[in-house]
């Protein structure tokens, strides 16, 4: 009988297959553990010690270049190493491993982080080696230890992102040496696919580190603008471009960026200290149209018209890929699946034309479902773009809108949470207090059709937000509509909301054009109106001789 040592351990030449590969397995995994152990308890100890010893390096440049490596060579010589030396010790009367890999392979998620840094690590062990020469002195004489192998931190830390990608090929070995009867098959299968789930994690990490520093890169370029600098802005393209001047019948060349939100057109820097551009007109992509242009002057140009500005443009004869409209019409649609995929998460799920909000009676009884995050790039009150440092994202916790701070410096008690004040926007703050603003925020001069809402909401005939439209029917005064009981027409404005449910009030031969928040709503104004103008009032309803009998209520 002939056989082999492996780890310590003796395989013979007739055991099966796979429980050859978890021999491997389990040998490797030791030799892996014994890694981790240098890496953590005798690099990163000894370094954390001379760092809070003397000023040879800062306690926080040491835990940046060892990540989560404590808590990676933890996992695996308290739980992984141990589990699968018991189970080959049992494997006579137990023999499988799925079971095991699969219980534990999704604390290998863990490593995503430790890839992430790991191109950052090198470059602080490199910078401090050059800076520090205690630092380098203890490294070179750490890695001189016959445990090190005559080889660098550098290389041992590269054994971690290896990791994973070395349990992936030796599971797959494993599952296709399985007999198909094996009690083991679907366990082993499922654990591959969570060994590959980890895998796809952690190179999803290195990918997601790679478009951060290149669009790092792209900001320093720029200058690090304040409205400009987010981390969630994906880079489409850039190059340089002809801007065609019809004025002096010529072009003139700047310089692009385009991103999944906006066009930045800038003009390179003369004295290049710091930024290399200097962005000179911002577009934003929502709204914008690109058109080619049928020149003979200037053959290869089009037009892009924005919100903000339209350019005039002409491929740049620069050998590198130019700019092109289908780079801008490419931007457009992947801009308007994103804003279809708002509505779909603003409106309720059964396509009714309704905003995602609660129904009025709702509000703040019950807590709404979020809008998520990643689905709104600007506020849904004021519509500000967001951005990382001077505009961030907060939820009102009546509606569920994703709203700026400006928009939502405002705490009302919401009785789903046990009436503890929580932070709303103005319009929910308004509609659930009564109030036009908070006391401290009073003072300012009313308009003439302002009342104190605190009065009246509560003992009205209706009330809810309208939009009163001007008189060329285009967007004009958002607010809180009421009619009191003790005067029908003593129309309140207060604020906000936008839907096209129009309907028009006549009264002393002026027309005022409203906007209701949905179709219903609308129904339910003009029915309350319509009772109020007749001369014959309905029971239950209070009589108003300022009430002119000739006023008639219509659709626009």
């Amino acid at each position: 009988m002939r056989s082999q040592s492996l780890g310590g351990r003796e395989i013979r030449m007739e055991d099966p297959e796979e429980k050859k590969i978890a021999l491997e397995l389990l040998e490797t995994e030791q030799a892996y553990v014994n890694r981790l152990h240098l890496l953590d308890q005798v690099f990163f100890t000894e370094l954390m010690k001379e760092a809070r010893s003397g000023k040879s390096i800062p306690e926080d440049v040491v835990k940046m270049i060892f990540s989560n490596i404590s808590s990676i060579y933890q996992f695996h010589a308290l739980f992984f190493l141990p589990e699968l030396q018991k189970r080959m010790e049992d494997w006579s009367s137990n023999p499988r491993i799925g079971d095991v890999i699969q219980k534990l392979a999704p604390f290998l998620k863990m490593y995503g982080e430790y890839v992430k840094n790991f191109d950052k690590a090198v470059e602080l062990i490199t910078t401090w080696w050059e800076k520090s020469p205690p630092f380098q002195e203890l490294i070179v004489d750490i890695q001189k230890r016959e445990v090190c192998a005559n080889l660098t931190l550098q290389h041992h830390m590269l054994e971690p992102v290896q990791r994973i990608p070395r349990y992936e090929l030796l599971l797959k070995d494993y599952v296709r040496k399985l007999p198909p009867e094996s009690p083991d098959r679907h366990d082993a299968e499922k654990a591959l696919e969570m060994i590959f789930s980890a895998a796809k994690h952690s190179n999803a990490a290195i990918a997601e580190m790679e478009r951060l520093q290149n669009l790092w890169e792209v900001y320093q370029r720029l200058g690090l603008e304040d409205d400009i600098v987010d981390p969630s802005n994906e880079l489409i393209k850039e190059g340089p471009i002809q801007k065609i001047s019809f004025r002096n019948n010529n072009t003139s060349e700047k310089y692009l960026f385009l991103f999944n939100n906006m066009l930045l057109f800038c003009v390179p820097k003369v004295i290049q200290v710091g930024a290399e551009f200097q962005v000179r007109w911002r577009i934003d992509v929502e709204g914008m149209k690109v058109r080619v242009l049928k020149d003979v002057e200037f053959p290869h140009s089009f037009l892009v018209s924005g919100k903000q500005r339209s350019l005039e443009l002409q491929a740049s004869p620069n050998p590198q890929p130019p700019l092109v409209p289908q780079a801008f019409q490419d931007a457009i649609a992947k801009k308007e699946k994103q804003s279809e995929s708002f509505k779909t998460a603003v409106h309720r799920p059964d396509g009714e034309d309704q905003e995602f909000a609660f129904k009025s009676e709702e509000l703040g009884r019950r807590a709404p479902q979020w809008v998520r995050d990643k689905l709104v790039t600007m506020c849904m009150r004021c519509k500000e773009p967001f951005n990382a440092i001077t505009r961030r994202r907060h939820h009102c916790r009546a509606c569920g809108y994703v709203v700026c701070a400006r928009c939502s410096d405002y705490r009302v008690p919401l009785k789903y949470d046990g009436n503890r004040p929580n932070r709303v926007c103005l319009e929910c703050y308004i509609f659930l207090t009564g109030h036009l603003l908070p006391e401290e925020r009073e003072g300012k001069h009313k308009g003439i059709l302002e009342k104190e809402s605190a009065e009246i909401s509560g003992q009205s005939l209706m009330c809810s937000f309208l939009q009163l439209l001007d008189k060329n029917g285009k967007g004009g005064t958002r607010g809180w509509f009421v009619i009191p009981q003790d005067d029908p027409l003593g129309l309140v404005l207060l604020l906000h909301f936008d839907h096209r449910h129009l309907f028009q009030l006549v009264q002393s031969k002026q027309t005022y054009t409203f906007v209701a928040e949905t179709e219903e709503l609308k129904q339910r104004w003009m029915k309350i109106m319509e009772q109020s103008a007749r001369a014959g009032w309905e029971p239950g309803f209070p009589s108003c001789d300022s009430f002119s009998r000739d006023q008639n209520i219509f659709l626009s």
